[in-house]
């Protein structure tokens, strides 16, 4: 596994960390492959029963690594990394939960829309913006926030740009609990699940969540008008702007 992207596997609990420290844990290819091979083997051994996202100390994730996005505005395809994480974080067939403290931005935010729960410390900042650099929602987010916290919050967030602090993340829904200690908190609910009878658990959650196949088709739709939308003359100046401020 790559140094950007630790993993840990204790109490039946598998740690998945963003460890990219200097850049704010700005998610690139390398990470997303990271990630995507931890929800894989998360998926498949028998021994994780819960996985915890967690960041570092004042930084969850600013998002994705602009330098990518260039990448692609200037000609590039969309990643497969990026694709093939996405579809694995939705469908994950055992309970996610989230350790945020500090910067969440972008993906940084939408990330935990697809965890069963997340806990945030009081510095914890949640914003997606997505617009202001000439792009749409991601991560079946237009589909989720909706249904999380209502047309009128989902669209501040999502197209007007607005910064959640941690107490308006818990007014949406989009966290669980507030926490001085957000990870020590994860890591005890994780570890709690997985005592629990690991067949009801699956059972439990699949009721709660569903069939997930309209959020596939709606990850699929929104990737696809995102990978046009980083190609735009308004994405590339936007891009072009953040670089040289």
């Amino acid at each position: 596994m790559t140094d950007l992207i630790q993993t840990t596997v204790a109490d039946g609990v598998m740690i998945i960390r963003l460890n990219r420290a200097e850049k704010k844990n700005a998610l690139n290819r390398e990470m997303y492959h990271g990630m995507n091979k931890a929800l894989e083997k998360a998926s498949i051994d028998e021994v994780i029963r819960a996985v915890v996202f967690a960041g570092v100390p004042g930084t969850f994730s600013a998002g994705n690594d602009i330098k990518d996005f260039m990448t692609i505005a200037e000609g590039g395809a969309l990643p497969s990394e990026t694709r093939d994480f996405l579809h694995q974080l939705a469908a994950a067939p055992k309970p996610t939960i989230a350790a945020v403290d500090g910067l969440a931005i972008g993906i940084g935010t939408t990330l935990l829309m697809h965890c069963d729960l997340a806990y945030a410390s009081p510095r914890s900042l949640f914003r997606t913006p997505f617009l202001d650099l000439g792009l749409t929602p991601e991560a079946a987010s237009s589909l989720i926030a909706p249904r999380l916290m209502g047309d009128q919050r989902a669209f501040a967030l999502l197209v007007l740009g607005d910064a959640f602090d941690a107490q308006a993340a818990r007014e949406a829904g989009l966290v669980y609990q507030i926490t001085d200690h957000p990870e020590a908190e994860a890591q005890a609910a994780a570890a709690r699940l997985a005592q629990k009878p690991p067949e009801a658990l699956r059972i439990a959650r699949d009721l709660l969540k569903g069939t997930r196949e309209d959020i596939r088709g709606r990850l699929g739709q929104e990737l696809e008008i995102f990978a046009e939308r980083l190609r735009s003359s308004e994405a590339r100046a936007a891009f072009a702007a953040f670089l040289h401020r």
